[in-house]
């Protein structure tokens, strides 16, 4: 096996939580308690003009209140909040260069789709002319077009998300904020949607700013992750950084699948001991024979999963679970089972990393 010296604290991307972000967004010791709760603890966090970032975590981490909060919707208790280095903190949500899409799309059921969407320059006193002109400018961007005169009602629930995004870009906003947008939609559409999102979010160029709890559609978006634990950013990065070196393990069970196995590893073998073993299920490799630093290992459980194979196994010192591809195994088939890599977590600190030497 090989062996890394353990971990130093390396910038995992040019921008940290607490840098600056040019002309996008920065936070500043964002606090917040609510019911006398501690929601948001002194957070920082930065998103790079035109980056997209999402904030990722479980129910109750603070990520919807951290939006809300930068919408406008709520007031921090302390903190600061600049949008293209303009201070909004003290701004009411309508007067923020931010727009923001809800859950719900909050659309309204009596207006036609385009009359949805001008609303918000219906307030603003503009032009029916000019507003005329955005509408189908945005309705184009998100080809709507042809349901300009239709009622949410007779359109599918991804085209309604559709309109909500409109009615938000319509405003051209600097900030775009979106709180859970795919989470009514069902899987498949949620795949779809997602794509249409991150295109037009490119296309335009706009910062966004994104809250979600599933990581997939985080991981598939984002340039950048916040992954919040406890009001809190336990790391920012990219998805590829988060996945391969989760500087936690709140970050690394949390992110994609893990094996989490107490003990040390020593020459292929899990050991008592008192840390954290991290186990990716792709770093189990399975062998048909004896293989150096592989151990014996009994198929408890198959699960197919598409193009791969859920394989939890048995060794006599510890239960994994192994992705495998190719030919389908059985329960009680016998295999040999390798770590190809494993990441030691002390006090919930990714300490170090151990690979097999190739």
């Amino acid at each position: 096996m090989t062996i890394h010296e353990p971990l130093t604290e390396q910038p995992a991307s040019t921008t940290g939580p607490g840098a600056e972000a040019g002309g996008g967004l920065n936070i500043r010791g964002l606090h917040k308690i609510l019911g006398g709760r501690t929601i948001i603890d002194n957070l920082d966090l930065a998103v790079n003009e035109g980056e997209l970032v999402s904030l990722l975590g479980p129910s109750g981490c603070g990520k919807t209140t951290t939006l809300r909060m930068i919408a406008g919707f709520l007031e921090p208790d302390s903190g600061s909040i600049e949008v293209e280095g303009q201070e909004v903190s003290h701004l009411g949500a309508e007067n923020r260069p931010s727009a923001m899409v809800f859950q719900n799309y909050a659309l309204w059921p009596h207006m036609t789709v385009a009359r949805n969407i001008g609303f918000p320059l219906k307030l603003r006193k503009m032009s029916k002319v000019e507003i005329k002109d955005r509408v189908e400018a945005v309705l184009e961007l998100v080809s709507l077009l042809h349901h300009k005169d239709s009622k949410p009602a007779r359109i599918s629930g991804g085209e309604q998300q559709r309109v909500a995004l409109a009615r938000a870009l319509v405003q051209e906003p600097k900030l775009l904020l979106l709180d859970e947008p795919l989470s009514n939609l069902d899987a498949k559409l949620r795949v779809k949607v997602r794509e249409d999102i991150r295109k037009i979010q490119q296309e335009l160029g706009i910062t966004t700013v994104i809250v979600t709890h599933d990581q997939e559609e985080a991981m598939s978006m984002s340039d950048r992750i916040a992954v919040m634990n406890a009001g809190r950013i336990e790391q920012y990065s990219t998805p590829a950084a988060l996945y391969a070196r989760p500087e936690t393990e709140f970050v690394a069970t949390f992110i994609g699948s893990m094996n989490r196995v107490e003990g040390s590893l020593n020459n292929g073998l899990i050991t008592a001991g008192p840390d954290i073993l991290g186990i990716r299920p792709e770093d189990v490799i399975l062998h048909d024979v004896p293989f150096d630093g592989a151990i014996p290992a009994t198929v408890e459980r198959v699960v197919p999963r598409g193009h791969f194979q859920e394989v939890y196994l048995h060794r006599p010192d510890a239960r994994l679970r192994s992705f495998v591809t190719g030919e389908f195994m059985e329960p009680g088939q016998q295999t040999f089972a390798e770590i190809r890599k494993a990441m030691t977590f002390r006090d919930g600190r990714l300490v170090a990393e151990a690979g097999a030497a190739r």
